[in-house]
C-alpha cells in the first residue's frame, strides 16, 4: 500500500514559489473532467468529516485514489483539484500507487487558493464544503482542456480589489455555487447573457452550457445550469468585481448563499 503525507513548506521554498509565481492572484487553470465530479470516482464524503491527511484519509477514499483503473484516474484529478482549491500554495499532498505494471507513481498535490487550509488538521466545516465545492464547479471543463480564469469572491484570497487582475480578466463568465458534500450533492451555476458565446469561443461551457449538433443544452456533470446570473444572483460587487450572493431556485422560499465563486475570462 502507497504512503501518504501532508507537507508543510516553509516561505521561500522552491515549491512554493514555483506555485506561488504560476498561480499569482489564484489564477488558475482549469481542466477537471466534469465525471470526476461524480460520486462514483472519489465519493467527497469519503473524505468529509475527516481531515484531509494520512491519519484521517477514510479507507474508501484511500482505495480511490490508489486504484490502478480508469477510476482511479478520475478520483486522482478530482483530488488534485480538491486540494488546489482547499489548501494554501505552501502545503501539499503526497501518496504514491501502482499501476497494473507494478509501476510506482508518487504524486504530490500542491495548494493554490486557500479556501480550506485547515482541512488538513481538522474536518471540513459546512462553509469550507461549500467554497471548496464552488471552486471545483468553477474549474470544471467540458473538454477537460486548460483554460485559465480569474476566480473572485468575499474570500481574502479570490478578493482582486485594486489588482491588475481586475484589467486583464474582464469578461464575466458566470457564477458557481453549491454542496459536493451534503448529504445529496448538487452544483449549481449561471452565465452572462453578453459574453455567453464568448466564454464557448474559449472552451469555456460549463455555465454556458455545451451545444450539441442539434442545438440543444448540455450541461457538464452534476452541475445545473441555472439561468442568467442577473436572475439569480445579488447584483455584482463593483468594487471586486464578484456576485455577493446567489440562490438555488427561483420559486418558493429562496435559498440563497454567499458561497459564490464568480469566473472572468481574459
Amino acid at each position: 500500500m502507497g504512503c501518504i503525507a501532508v507537507q508543510e513548506e516553509e516561505e521561500g521554498s522552491v515549491g512554493v514559489a514555483l506555485s506561488a509565481l504560476e498561480f499569482v492572484n489564484a489564477l488558475n487553470p482549469n481542466a477537471l473532467n466534469p465525471n470526476a465530479l461524480n460520486p462514483n470516482a472519489l465519493n467527497p464524503n469519503a473524505l468529509n468529516p475527516n481531515a484531509l491527511n494520512p491519519n484521517a484519509l477514510s479507507p474508501a477514499a484511500l482505495s480511490a485514489i490508489q486504484d490502478p483503473g480508469a477510476a482511479g484516474d478520475l478520483s486522482r484529478q478530482l483530488l488534485s483539484y480538491v486540494v488546489g482549491c482547499a489548501f494554501t500554495s505552501s502545503q501539499s499532498f503526497s501518496f504514491s500507487w501502482t499501476d497494473g505494471s507494478g509501476t510506482v507513481h508518487n504524486e504530490v498535490y500542491w495548494g493554490i487558493i486557500g479556501l480550506a487550509s485547515d482541512w488538513s488538521t481538522k474536518p471540513l466545516g459546512q462553509t469550507e464544503q461549500q467554497w471548496v465545492s464552488a471552486c471545483l464547479a468553477s474549474r470544471t471543463n467540458w473538454y477537460g482542456v486548460s483554460v485559465t480564469i480569474s476566480s473572485r469572491g468575499t474570500p481574502s484570497a479570490l478578493d482582486k480589489t485594486g489588482t491588475l487582475e481586475l484589467t486583464t480578466y474582464t469578461h464575466l463568465e458566470g457564477a458557481f455555487w453549491g454542496n459536493l458534500f451534503a448529504p445529496s450533492p448538487y452544483l449549481n451555476a449561471c452565465y452572462d447573457d453578453a459574453n455567453r458565446s464568448y466564454s464557448r469561443s474559449l472552451s469555456r461551457e460549463c455555465a454556458a452550457g455545451h451545444l450539441t449538433s442539434g442545438g440543444a443544452v448540455q450541461q457538464c456533470g452534476l452541475l445545473s445550469i441555472r439561468g442568467s446570473c442577473t436572475a439569480y444572483c445579488q447584483q455584482l460587487n463593483t468594487n471586486g468585481m464578484y456576485y455577493p450572493s446567489c440562490v438555488n431556485n427561483l420559486t418558493g422560499i429562496p435559498e440563497s448563499t454567499t458561497r459564490v465563486i464568480t469566473v472572468f475570462l481574459h
